[in-house]
């Protein structure tokens, strides 16, 4: 490499002779190297830096290994008026997940720890609403490969300011809590934080230790990744980490780190140096300076999923032991996603390549295009390219899977209602592709790889799988969720209660007002409950506003006045049927608009929206 192409790496990574350069010199900077980019093909950190600015994200550090060097690169700022650099600690987040997989995996192998043991006898304490607890309980291995049918986690797990780096898990968790299994454990992917933290509850039982201490001494440090922590770190306080970036959301709006109830599942800091380090090991066959440390058939099994109605099917992508099989930009790899307060991180090992790239932005803006950087770090990376599977013939009789298909389970079960709504996929088989249409965002066109097999446009694998389930249903199936056809008329019932629910509201809601302006008599208005009803949510609304948005699932005045209010809703309308039935006056049309309102409640309470509690979400 030329000295001008290594002055210009080193200018967009943000660095100068060791010393911050505020944003106008680093304007320059940018200005300048988008001119030598104009006369010449840019370095990667000049195209990712025009990335993140473009993107609108703030910061970001990344690693590159092709399989004989290791390097790492930087750009962008770590906080306001500080460049970020290559040794910089970043958050990940659910990264944190393979990580603490490996250590799970570490047990095993030394004989501690049984991956099909049921995790009731683990956690005896432990609360499970499991239909299917006498021939299928969930074991160990269901929690590493997301299969478990739990929860992802609650509101008040991530979206709260009470949690303490020092909870004790099993309070953090509330083990005592029933938790509902949704599918027979074993069968269906469906990601859960609280699947992954009930893990850090198994390690500190196994143990006897805390499961970050266990972590950081018997997995981290025989790795090599001393600048790498499950512990709580933060940028503020008199325990501030300096190297430690500082999150962001859009606008450049900062936020310091906070500790969250489910933090097995998304607390981790590392750099990305340390991350290469773990890519190198994951890639290998599980041992470390010629002794084994993980098992090889452990090592070989992670990201190949298998049990599954999926994998029996023959879908080869799926998630396995803390990793997911992805097929994107092209290459197929091992890979993890995450993101947390102010962070997006992404690390992808390539085996057959013996390649990896690890990469974490400081930034997490909605919106932003995070896939198109992951993309430049494949290419770079010349990842050999796997063939496309090529099977035999699609299967004759596709049309009969055709019809809707709603989320099962859903990932969040609080908003299992929100799923059966926006959700919904029409799927439709059209000579030799498959059509799947969801209610939001165009149609996404599949073609045949063979059997009940389907790949998408630029895919390597196969990518989606049509099946019949376990319980006789017919079963849509990708790569990170399973869905289950619908009766139509079900879906239709749906939209009408919520449609003509939502123009009930509205109509409750300006007719009060205009009859308040007019001076109707409130005596035989029978909108007059309802409408105090909203005007009063609306300053509660008005009140969240006032308070940080990651203290949503907290008991605050704001969300405990809208659990008041959101109860009051159902009687408000109901006042209002009461006072349209015994009233003299001609009030068809006010009965049918509160019957509609009044339904639509019922519905969100049988679903459990209503009381908004936003602490049991």
């Amino acid at each position: 490499m030329s000295a001008r192409s290594i002055e210009a790496e080193r200018l967009a990574s943000g660095e100068s002779n060791g010393i911050a350069c505020p944003s106008i010199v680093r304007t320059l900077l940018l200005l300048s190297l988008m001119f030598i980019a104009g006369a010449a093909e840019a370095t990667l950190p000049a195209r990712i830096n025009s990335a993140l600015i473009e993107e609108g994200i703030t910061g970001a550090v990344w690693g590159l290994d092709n399989g004989k060097i290791m390097h790492t690169e930087a750009a962008g700022l770590a906080e306001r008026n500080r460049l970020m650099r290559a040794n910089a600690r970043v958050h990940v987040g659910s990264i944190a997940k393979t990580v603490l997989a490996t250590g799970v995996l570490r047990l095993a192998s030394e004989g501690r720890l049984d991956l099909d043991a049921p995790i009731s006898e683990l956690v005896p304490d432990l609360a499970l609403n499991n239909p299917w607890a006498s021939e299928a309980p969930i074991r160990v291995r269901h929690l590493l490969d997301h299969t478990a049918g739990l929860d992802d986690m609650r509101l008040s797990q991530f979206f709260s300011l009470t949690a303490t780096p020092d909870m004790p898990l099993t309070e953090a968790l509330d083990i005592g809590r029933p938790l509902l299994v949704r599918s027979r454990p074993g069968t269906r992917f469906s990601y859960s934080n609280t699947g992954y933290a009930l893990l850090g509850i198994v390690i500190e039982r196994v143990t006897g230790q805390r499961y970050e201490t266990w972590l950081d001494e018997q997995l981290l440090v025989p790795l090599g990744m001393h600048d790498s922590t499950f512990a709580f770190t933060t940028q503020i306080g008199p325990a501030a980490d300096k190297r430690l970036a500082m999150g962001h959301f859009e606008a450049g709006l900062s936020h310091p780190a906070v500790a969250v109830r489910v933090r097995p599942a998304a607390q981790f800091t590392t750099t990305a140096a340390d991350m290469l380090r773990f890519t190198r090991f994951i890639m290998g066959d599980g041992r470390l300076n010629g002794v084994t440390f993980i098992t090889p058939e452990l090592m070989r099994q992670r990201g190949r999923p298998y049990g599954t109605e999926a994998a029996k099917a023959g879908l080869p992508v799926g998630y396995s032991l803390g990793l997911g099989l992805r097929d994107r930009h092209g290459a197929v790899g091992l890979c993890h996603g995450g993101d947390t307060v102010g962070f997006r991180a992404m690390v992808c090992a390539f085996p057959k390549s013996n390649r990896a790239f690890f990469i974490a932005f400081n930034a997490d803006v909605e919106g932003a295009n995070y896939s198109r950087i992951h993309s430049m770090l494949v290419k770079s990376l010349a990842v050999t390219e796997q063939p496309k599977i090529t099977g035999n013939k699609h299967a004759a009789g596709l049309n009969a899977w055709d019809g809707w298909y709603v989320p099962a389970p859903s990932r969040f079960q609080s908003f299992s209602y929100l799923d059966h709504l926006f959700g919904v996929r029409h799927v439709s088989w059209h000579a030799q592709s498959l059509r799947v249409s969801p209610l939001q965002g165009g149609s996404l066109d599949l073609e045949s790889a063979g059997n009940q097999l389907f790949r998408a446009s630029g895919r390597v694998l196969p990518s989606h799988a049509l099946l019949i389930g376990n319980d006789g249903a017919r079963v849509l199936v990708d790569d990170r969720q399973t869905y289950v056809r619908t009766n139509l008329w079900r879906i239709a019932t749906l939209w009408a209660s919520a449609i003509f629910g939502m123009l009930g509201v509205i109509y409750a809601l300006f007719a009060g007002t205009w009859r308040m302006l007019r001076h109707h008599p409130w005596r035989t208005d029978p909108f007059r409950i309802a409408w105090l009803n909203f005007v009063a949510l609306m300053v509660v609304m008005a009140l969240f506003q006032l308070q940080p948005f990651l203290q949503m699932g907290d008991f605050t005045p704001a969300s405990i006045l809208l659990a008041v209010f959101s109860t009051t809703l159902p009687i408000a309308a109901g006042a209002g049927v009461f006072q349209c039935l015994r009233s003299n006056r001609r009030v068809v049309f006010d009965l049918a608009v509160l019957c509609a309102t009044l339904q639509w409640y019922i519905v969100l309470a049988t679903w459990g929206l209503l009381p908004i509690r936003t602490w049991a979400l």
